[in-house]
């Protein structure tokens, strides 16, 4: 994402518009050349980097789109690491000892760095040269550490990289906002949920599969101090928000005004067709290879019941409920199976709540025999769902004698 001072937008009354790059041949071309310029800076310092940079802004006025581009391509595209002999801190600390003991000069200096070479090249048993432990010295500091590698993007996926960015920091100053997903794919909806359970989002749901849901999250500046840590949360779930097929968005804004100095309301609006491009690899197929596992034995198993996944949303008050898998019959009976594996005793004590609130007598629980139910403040059987105990495995055969 970008640095608030790289993101551009307008007002079009209360609309805020953020900048948005056309993919056309001129954007295309300096998209390129940054692109270029960082594949031939493999093995520099970012010190180096940095200074070639600037040079290619010149004095042109979108400087800011290049700041932005290079930002981009600086943090998710390359990795710079600290090359040094020794940690920095303990050679300084062997240079430093060597060279108390004798009278400061350019001899001197040449003799205690040939001396500690010769140290450290016994002491690793691989040769080491003088100049690395010139060059290693300070090699913590940022702008020396090394380009080592860089994830080269074509030049259309940096464009769309730059435009989401700049979607994306419009939530920065967000006090609120209400995510509308419309019918999808169940498994679309699984996906949402934990996005906004991993960036731990403070979010009310309401809605069905059948209807779809609605998502109340509050915003940063809605907290009691602004937190910009819970902006970049909010911003975070958009790239997870666009592999969901039908969603529109509003949101309100406390932005502050360049010119009058003041904080002004602003509103923006977001849909599933707005032409962004996410980043997010697409959901994992299984949570876990608990899941996975029970899938494979499940396809050897010789029964009649289907086994599908992730198509029932069990919704209840502020959230929902998503079953792993439903269970089907050719007579028309149906089952629904979740599996609770290996979590902590904060999530046990939310997913059995939630089974007593969801009230279902079609509910299979998988208990693994591992967790300390009773230690995590649960009654299993304070609920109306059927239990199934399994130890490193879940077999179908366990399965099967529930259903049946």
């Amino acid at each position: 994402m970008l640095p608030s001072d790289l993101l551009m937008h307008r007002f079009s009354g209360e609309e805020l518009v953020p900048k948005r790059l056309k993919l056309d041949q001129s954007n295309l071309a300096i998209a390129q050349d940054l692109i270029t310029l960082f594949q031939e800076a493999k093995g520099i310092t970012k010190g180096e980097l940095n200074r070639q940079l600037l040079e290619l802004e010149g004095e042109e006025t979108d400087y800011r789109i290049k700041r932005g581009l290079a930002h981009l391509l600086n943090s998710g595209f390359s990795t710079f690491e600290t090359i040094s002999p020794l940690e920095p801190p303990m050679l300084r600390e062997r240079i430093f000892a060597l060279s108390a003991q004798v009278a400061p000069s350019v001899q001197a200096t040449q003799i205690t760095l040939d001396h500690l070479a010769d140290l450290l090249t016994q002491e690793l048993g691989h040769e080491v040269l003088t100049d690395q432990i010139r060059s290693g010295l300070y090699a913590d500091l940022p702008d020396n550490q090394i380009l080592t590698e860089f994830e080269v993007p074509t030049s259309e996926a940096l464009l769309h990289r730059y435009n989401l960015s700049q979607v994306q920091g419009v939530f920065y100053r967000a006090s609120h906002l209400i995510l509308n997903a419309h019918r999808n794919d169940p498994g679309q909806y699984k996906l949402l949920f934990r996005y906004v359970k991993l960036f731990q989002l403070m979010t009310y749901i309401e809605g069905d599969a059948d209807h779809g849901f609605t998502l109340t999250v509050d915003g940063p500046t809605s907290l009691f101090k602004p937190s910009t840590r819970y902006g970049l949360a909010i911003a975070k779930l958009l790239p997870a928000l666009l592999h969901v097929s039908k969603w529109s968005l509003t949101a309100e804004l406390q932005v502050n005004d360049s010119y009058s100095g003041k904080t002004r309301t602003g509103r923006f609006a977001l849909e599933s067709e707005c032409g962004l491009v996410s980043h997010y690899p697409p959901g994992k197929t299984y949570d876990s290879m608990l899941e996975a596992g029970f899938v494979e034995r499940w396809q050897k198993a010789k029964t009649e019941w289907q086994l599908e996944r992730e198509v029932d949303l069990i919704p209840i008050p502020g959230s929902v409920m998503i079953p792993d898998f439903r269970l089907v019959h050719p007579d028309g009976r149906t089952f629904l199976l979740e599996i609770v594996g290996y979590w902590r005793p904060e999530y046990l004590k939310k997913k059995f709540s939630q089974v007593r609130q969801a009230g279902r007598d079609d509910l299979i629980l998988a208990i693994s025999e591992r967790l300390n139910l009773e230690k995590a403040g649960v009654n299993f059987n304070d609920t109306s769902a059927r239990i199934v105990w399994f130890k490193d495995q879940l077999l179908p055969k366990a399965v099967l004698e529930v259903l049946e």
